[in-house]
């Protein structure tokens, strides 16, 4: 992709990059839409980022105005001092909700960031007019099955200098844009249904991250506390149940991260929520099936009268 420093990353048209303070450098994706429909803030997983919602914003922004913003530690917002587990970047979300989008939005939380989610919407309702759930994290029902290969992965990663080896020897070994295809082929059917460009973009960027100065501490400390939030599985679905905004719950059958099971026990015991399988398709369904996926969250947008309501009263 060129000499890093010389660099030009070009976005795709109507899309702005931007950056704001909130305790630190957080960066954000605004991808435009018009300012009367909904406000949809994208929230990326564990080791994504905000370019993550390239393929299926074009399509939500027909209706929608959209944002994907950047966690702590992934993408252009470094941590710069923050901590990067699930729960201090939920609060990074809720200063970004509250200082920049400035009005009930729908949360888009894909994985770890549809837990975020999740606890966003519990914590504070008054921020969250809705959430769409892509494939989200969530506690594992007994018997559910779990590939070998992810089981493997986690496992080192939770174990103290064996996480830090694991990652250093695979920066080590494979360029940005191999790490990215490998991260996408574990997480797609077929990674060939991704846009070209939004491949090209997403792979410009890690190339950028890989170019700044990091280390794997945060990552592991997102992703271990990720394990540990969803190990107490009781308060997690304690958590779940304080949700009241309406929920639509998008899963694909193919995952191999989260297994479909884990999204079925999820929608059986909360059937007010809306659920939709993603069939062929894997762990990012917005990636891999972007129209689809859009078109679902249109439809489930215009049936939700709360949701038209709080769009029509809003002033942006």
């Amino acid at each position: 992709m060129g000499n890093l420093a010389s660099m030009t990353i070009t976005l795709p048209a109507k899309v702005r990059s931007a950056t704001v303070d909130l305790g630190g450098p957080t960066h954000y994706f605004d991808f435009g839409g018009p300012a009367d429909g909904p406000l949809v803030v994208c929230v990326h997983g564990l080791g994504g980022a905000a370019w993550n919602w390239a393929a299926v914003a074009p399509a939500l922004t027909e209706r929608c105005r959209v944002l994907a913003l950047d966690l702590a530690g992934h993408g252009r917002t470094p941590a710069a001092g923050r901590e990067t587990t699930v729960r201090a970047n939920r609060r990074l979300l809720d200063r970004f909700l509250r200082e920049v989008a400035g009005e009930p939005v729908v949360l888009m939380g894909n994985s770890m960031g549809g837990a975020i989610s999740l606890l966003e919407a519990a914590a504070s309702p008054e921020l969250v007019a809705g959430v769409v759930l892509v494939d989200p994290a969530l506690p594992r029902p007994a018997l559910a099955p779990i590939d070998p290969r992810v089981a493997v992965t986690f496992a080192a990663m939770s174990l103290p200098g064996v996480g830090e080896a694991a990652l250093n020897r695979r920066r080590r070994r494979r360029t940005p844009e191999q790490q990215v295809r490998e991260t996408l082929a574990l997480c797609c059917v077929d990674p060939k249904r991704i846009p070209p460009d939004v491949l090209a973009l997403g792979i410009a960027l890690t190339e950028e991250k890989y170019g700044q100065p990091s280390g794997p501490g945060e990552f592991l400390d997102a992703a271990r506390s990720l394990v540990r939030m969803l190990a107490r599985s009781r308060r997690f679905r304690a958590t779940m149940a304080r949700v009241t905004a309406p929920v639509l719950l998008i899963h694909g059958d193919a995952d191999r991260l989260v297994s479909l099971r884990v999204a079925q026990a999820v929608a059986d015991a909360n059937p007010h929520w809306r659920f939709e399988v993603a069939r062929g398709i894997g762990h990012v369904p917005q990636l891999e099936a972007p129209d689809w996926t859009a078109a679902l969250v249109l439809d489930w947008l215009e049936s939700v009268d709360s949701l038209t309501s709080v769009s029509s009263s809003s002033t942006r």
